[in-house]
């Protein structure tokens, strides 16, 4: 069975500066077997499978895996995803939005535009202040030794997954820095969380953040944009008083240090819920052919 199949970039103004997801349309059919197998062929950092929803409010519903795991929310490929299913007519915004039916429930996305223009949003599941710590706590002493720090204190946030945020003094600090690889992992597994993400507040720029990702569960790496981590930021910046930009909204440079240039758009709104988005292009646009054989 072929099945529609499209490669976008999330987070990008134009392709090849944002961050990369597979989405396979007409899911159905497929099991968890196959899904994990699909997405550890892409090699992408998630591939989404788009089904008919099956909740009365909901315009579809999905289901996300990185090449190693099934994924309970991640916000590039909510945001990626919507964008699909847009482009392929299997759902309109009501009233400017669409809902999305995932593992982690029912969650609205915003429409803003049309064409190039457009800007998706998902609202993220709220986020919560697991621990703030001291400026020398000893878990984070190696992963950020030799960084300055910026005002706020060290904090894990946990939003579904978990991220130790930092704030650096600057800019310059952020972009000059060389992750410790082996302190992040260590970092991560010892307190359950993704890893760390560090970010500074930016001067006479067109963002108000620049923010680095370094994930240390698992395979180690800089995410190119996670609107996740950023919600979770949102969210600590929210809580302590401390929004950049104006009425609660503001944007986020990541990826500069491994290749990229995202932008992504963060709000939080009146209610104090998370809103993560973005522009999405569309790269690939074809067909899956997926009938492998049974293992031998």
């Amino acid at each position: 069975m072929s099945r529609r199949y499209l490669q976008l970039d999330v987070f990008a103004d134009r392709p090849g500066v944002g961050n990369p997801l597979a989405v396979v349309l007409d899911a159905e059919g497929l099991d968890d077997a196959a899904m994990q197998a699909i997405a550890r062929w892409t090699r992408l950092p998630e591939t989404t499978f788009v089904f008919p929803p099956t909740a009365p409010d909901a315009s579809y519903a999905l289901r996300m895996f990185s090449p190693q795991r099934e994924v309970p929310f991640a916000g590039h490929p909510s945001v990626g995803t919507a964008h699909a299913v847009l482009e392929a007519g299997l759902a309109q915004p009501v009233d400017g939005h669409l809902v999305q039916e995932g593992v982690a429930g029912l969650l609205p996305l915003r429409v803003r535009g049309a064409g190039a223009a457009r800007t998706i949003a998902i609202r993220t599941p709220r986020a919560r202040v697991a621990e703030v710590a001291d400026a020398d706590d000893a878990r984070l002493a190696d992963a950020l030794a030799g960084l300055a720090r910026g005002a706020l204190p060290p904090v894990l946030m946990d939003g579904g997954r978990r991220w130790w945020l930092a704030e650096l003094a600057d800019e310059a600090t952020l972009r000059s820095a060389a992750p410790d690889w082996a302190a992040i992992e260590r970092l991560a597994q010892g307190t359950g969380s993704m890893g760390l993400c560090v970010y500074a507040r930016c001067q006479a720029r067109a963002y108000d953040l620049a923010v680095r990702a370094w994930v240390g569960a698992g395979r180690c790496f800089e995410d190119a944009a996670s609107g996740a981590a950023n919600a979770t930021l949102a969210a600590w910046l929210a809580s302590r008083d401390a929004l950049p930009g104006r009425d609660g909204r503001y944007r986020v440079n990541q990826g500069r240090e491994v290749g990229f240039d995202a932008c992504l758009e963060l709000e939080v709104d009146g209610d104090g819920e998370v809103w993560s988005g973005g522009q999405v292009q569309t790269v690939v646009t074809g067909t899956l052919d997926w009938n492998a054989p049974a293992p031998r």
